[in-house]
Formats: structure tokens, sequence, C-alpha cells
């Protein structure tokens, strides 16, 4: 579905004494940085607060006036988009996945009568800054409030989605609503990627960000390897033949191979070479298998 993405990034970040919320880190990535690369598809993106430097290149815009809320900056970042759909973010969420944004795109089938698509958390709250609208009943309504108050300052998100009809998509991951509005909260997140089930995937979607590359790791495979390495060869083997496998894959890329099918048969071949060397190491002297 082709829709585009609007980052709400403003706000006084009071519970946080001021400080530049979006910029603020987890995982040595910013808070921005971490909701942007959870879009990377949309045909635009626009981000609604103070220009700042970013991972991807975006669209800025500002409400008027500066601080007018989240339905005045929704609007200002509306003006920028021309899309059916319009993918709404706050800046402020760690955990966002690429798979809770398709599930939102996708509940708004385009034959179905939801105007939004809605995040509810595990607690049953709907999050109406991780959601999916159909442009035009969002400008609708908006239209219809600014009429209404003569104004869209200070008005909270429930006014306009109160008469949106809306679907709602299940948190699809235990974290993926969990937003950062105190330094407790940022604590909390810093701390939740060093998790024992979490730090690998953190650690590989931050290195592969940093690095500019988007391919999709069989983590398990790798690590395989780096163990079939380590205990066939060498110790030293295992980091070493992990760079050898990515370095193959990037020059079978280069040539026109699919990167992922050029990485998977890297780590195949090695793997089998690590392992012929670990049977070989078990052969007896007459080259038989020790009894």
């Amino acid at each position: 579905m082709s829709y585009d993405a609007i980052v709400l990034a403003g706000g006084a970040a009071r519970r946080l004494g001021g400080a530049d919320k979006p910029g603020l880190r987890v995982g040595g990535r910013t808070l921005l940085d971490r909701v942007l690369d959870a879009c990377p598809d949309a045909a635009a993106t626009v981000v609604v607060g103070g220009r700042r430097p970013t991972a991807r290149p975006v669209s800025w815009t500002l409400e008027s006036p500066p601080g007018a809320g989240p339905v005045a900056a929704l609007d200002a970042g509306l003006r920028h988009t021309t899309a059916d759909t319009v993918l709404v973010l706050s800046a402020d969420l760690p955990f966002l996945d690429r798979g809770t944004v398709r599930a939102l795109l996708g509940r708004l089938a385009p034959t179905g009568d939801a105007e939004g698509a809605l995040l509810r958390d595990s607690a049953g709250r709907d999050q109406p800054l991780v959601a999916a609208y159909r442009a035009e009943p969002l400008r609708r309504e908006i239209a219809l409030l600014a009429a209404e108050h003569g104004t869209l300052t200070g008005l909270p998100l429930r006014a306009l989605t109160a008469e949106l009809v809306l679907a709602h998509v299940t948190d699809t991951g235990p974290l993926a609503s969990f937003d950062c509005d105190t330094w407790d909260d940022l604590a909390s997140a810093r701390a939740t990627i060093r998790e024992h089930g979490n730090v690998l995937d953190q650690w590989i979607t931050a290195a592969k960000a940093e690095l500019g590359i988007d391919i999709d790791v069989d983590t398990k495979a790798l690590l395989d390897l780096a163990r079939d390495a380590a205990h066939g060869v060498a110790r030293p083997a295992a980091p070493l033949t992990t760079f050898l496998v990515g370095y193959a894959a990037a020059r079978a890329e280069a040539a026109g191979a699919d990167p992922a099918t050029a990485l998977a048969e890297a780590v195949h071949k090695a793997a089998a070479l690590a392992q012929q060397w670990a049977s070989e190491a078990g052969a007896g002297e007459n080259g038989a298998a020790p009894q």
C-alpha cells in the first residue's frame, strides 16, 4: 500500500525538563531515527518539529503557532502529503517496528469501512499516534473542528478520532507502543534493549542503520557459523569468517545477485568448510574417523 508518513516531533517535553526528546538516544540512535526506520518505504515522510539531522531525508514543517498541540501539528503535516493513506506516529517510540507499521496499513483494506487503524496496547488503550488513517476523512474532521472551535490550538486528539470509524490492531509486540515521556522511561528503554531476548536483534538493527545497509540477517545461521568456525578451526576464526562471508555476499550483490540469497549461500559454503575442518581434526592419523 502506498502511503505517506507524518511524525510528530514537537511538544515541550515538560516531564523531561524541556529536553530535545526526539534527539535523545536509545541504543546509540535517536528516538526520531528509530521511528523513521520503521517506515522506510513511505512515499513521503513529513516531520512536524524543529529541524535536526536524520538518518534519511525527510520534509520538515511546524504547526502554527508553535506548541499548538497534536491536532494542529497533524494538520500541518497533512498539508505536505498527497497519499490517500497516512501513517501518523509520535517521535518517541524506541521499539516501533516495521511489522507493526505493516499491520496498521494492512488493516485499512481498500474495500473496508474503516477510516483509521489504531494500535491498541496490552492494557487496552488506543494509541492515536501509532496509527494509519485515510487522508480524506482526517482532513474532513480537522476542517470541522477548526470551524466549530475557531482554532485547532490545544485540541486533544480524541476530539479528532471520536468522529472517525476506527479499526484496531492489537499490539504486535509487547513494546511497540512504549513511549519515552520521562527519564525513567528512557532508562527503561535503554535497559530493555540490552536484555538477553532483545540485544542481538536491537544491535543488528542499529548496526545496519549506522552502516547504511538494509538486508534481512539470519542471526541464527551467522551465530551457528561463528560457533563452527571457532570450534572446528580456532576461536579467532569466528569473527574473521563472518567478516569474509559478509564481504563475499557484498561482492555477489554488486554482481547482480539477490543480497539475501548471496548471504545465505556464503554462510552455507563457509559452514560446510568449517565442518570439514572439524571432521579432519577428529580423524585418526590414517585418515579414518576415530573409534
